[in-house]
């Protein structure tokens, strides 16, 4: 299972909200890209990368803190937030990024979302961020009817590389993942899952992996900046 190291990106800053709300922000780095160089130089093995500015505006805004990130590290990356058109998504890939993740447009359009999986296999995520099972986008401002698992269910055939699980009451509250959730997603689909939001001590990645779903990996981000959870410590557990 690979653990995906965290790097939210607000005003060109790595920040980490609470349950996705922007006014409840902690800024633990004002260089993002030296933020990914200390991640990288700990062993990790991607990098996951969200533009939440983008999120709500619905393009990319921190492109600038992204591009650093990719010129200046040599492990793959995947970025969502504001990715909502094909040349977004060529763009970003033109310019080095491993893995898109799409959100939004999962639910309102996902057409674009097969015809980005086809035109570029294996470089092209759903991102599905969830409150008690229901999608919300826009940034996680907006929510939906849509059913989690629903959602997943559908892209089965449209060959995106990873679902990206996200439990938003979870994230940024250092309370553990919504192991149980997460590992239903994970069985009702045949794509790859990522886990997201909660995961705060070694305990919990610990339970990701053991729970019974092959998870694909598993994010982390307050935890690593707050110290509660120790990357080297955690990446060597996992290859254990």
């Amino acid at each position: 299972m690979i653990l995906y190291p965290a790097i939210d990106l607000k005003d060109g800053r790595a920040v980490r909200l609470v349950h996705g709300e922007m006014e409840r922000e902690t800024v633990f780095n004002e260089n993002p890209a030296a933020q990914a160089l200390e991640f990288v130089n700990a062993g990790c093995e991607w990098l996951h990368l969200v533009d939440l500015n983008g999120a709500f505006a619905g393009e990319p805004v921190n492109a600038a803190p992204v591009e650093a990130i990719l010129e200046q590290t040599k492990v793959p990356a995947q970025l969502g937030g504001g990715i909502r058109d094909m040349a977004t998504i060529e763009r970003w890939l033109s310019k080095g990024l491993a893995r898109v993740i799409l959100g939004t447009v999962a639910v309102e359009n996902p057409a674009l979302v097969r015809e980005a999986a086809k035109a570029f296999p294996g470089k092209v995520a759903v991102g599905i961020d969830a409150r008690h099972g229901k999608v919300a986008t826009k940034g996680w401002a907006e929510e939906t009817d849509v059913d989690a698992t629903d959602l997943a269910r559908s892209f089965e055939d449209a060959g995106v590389a990873a679902i990206i699980y996200t439990d938003i009451l979870r994230d940024g509250a250092m309370k553990g993942p919504n192991v149980e959730a997460t590992a239903a997603l994970a069985q009702a689909v045949s794509i790859p899952v990522i886990a997201s939001g909660g995961v705060s001590s070694l305990d919990d990645l610990i339970a990701l992996r053991d729970c019974g779903a092959n998870l694909n990996g598993a994010i982390s981000g307050r935890a690593l900046y707050d110290g509660a959870l120790d990357l080297k410590q955690a990446l060597s557990a996992l290859k254990a």
